[in-house]
Formats: C-alpha cells, sequence, structure tokens
C-alpha cells in the first residue's frame, strides 16, 4: 500500500481536503473506519476550518499520531506525552520539508479572508501545493510510527 502516494491523489483531486486526505491514509489500519476519520477531520482543511492557521496536513498528522497511540479510559493521559514527543518531532521534519507548519505561510494566501480563499482556489494552490504537504505529512507519519 502506498499512503503518501493515495493521498497525494485524494487531495490533487479535490475529494477530500488536506487534513482528510493525510489522516484517513491511517484510519482503516488503526481502527477507524474511512467514513468515521473523514467525518472528524472535515473541519480541519484550508488551516484550522479556512483560518489560515495550522496547516489541514498537519493537523491531520496529529490525529494519526493521536490514534496510533491510544487512549484508555482509565487513565486517559497516558499516552500523551509520547504523543506529544511524536509530534514535535513531525513538526521539526515538516518545517524542515516546508519551513513552516502554518497554512498562510505555506500557500502564500490568507485563508481566513474570503478574497484570499478566491485568489487561492483561482491560482490552483489547492491541486498545485497542498498534495505535496499531504504526501509529505503522511510519509513522516510512517517513518515515525515506522509503518513503511
Amino acid at each position: 500500500m502506498n499512503r503518501s502516494k493515495n493521498a497525494f491523489d485524494t487531495m490533487a483531486s479535490r475529494k477530500a481536503n488536506c487534513a482528510q486526505a493525510t489522516f484517513t491514509a491511517f484510519s482503516d489500519e488503526m481502527g477507524m473506519s474511512k467514513k468515521l476519520a473523514l467525518s472528524v477531520s472535515q473541519g480541519f482543511g484550508g488551516g484550522m476550518g479556512h483560518t489560515g492557521s495550522v496547516c489541514g496536513a498537519v493537523t491531520g498528522a496529529y490525529m494519526a499520531l493521536g490514534l496510533a497511540n491510544p487512549a484508555s479510559e482509565e487513565t486517559p493521559r497516558q499516552n500523551i506525552e509520547k504523543t506529544y514527543a511524536l509530534m514535535d518531532e513531525f513538526n521539526k521534519k515538516f518545517k524542515a520539508l516546508h519551513g513552516s507548519t502554518n497554512c498562510t505561510e505555506l500557500t502564500g494566501y490568507d485563508l481566513g479572508k474570503p478574497e484570499e480563499m478566491v485568489k487561492a482556489r483561482e491560482e490552483g494552490v489547492f491541486a498545485a501545493k497542498c498534495p505535496v504537504f499531504v504526501r509529505d505529512a503522511v510519509e513522516i507519519v510512517e517513518s515515525l510510527l515506522k509503518l513503511t
């Protein structure tokens, strides 16, 4: 299975947003249906719901890292530090590739402003840049979880 290619293709074809494309690359094998994963992650595209803040590929990766370290009802904080450590390592690797984890900085458009969102769509940013962010996010998660 080539998760990163599938996630890239999903984003490039605009079948899902960046958070959905990244998160669903891992959901099935980690015990969450794709349908539920698509629903849970749908609000995180465009930098936390079109605010331009944290890139959806990054938040999708964070969700996958959390899903890989399941919490128990009795001790829900048990794996938090491990997950945070993985997120920190993810951030370092993603920033090394792209310079930022912020959607506005990555795309060059402030998606929190409707006119900027329109410009980004007209310029094809979501088809040109975002699939690369998704692909790289998936590859980083794979390397951190040693899934390749």
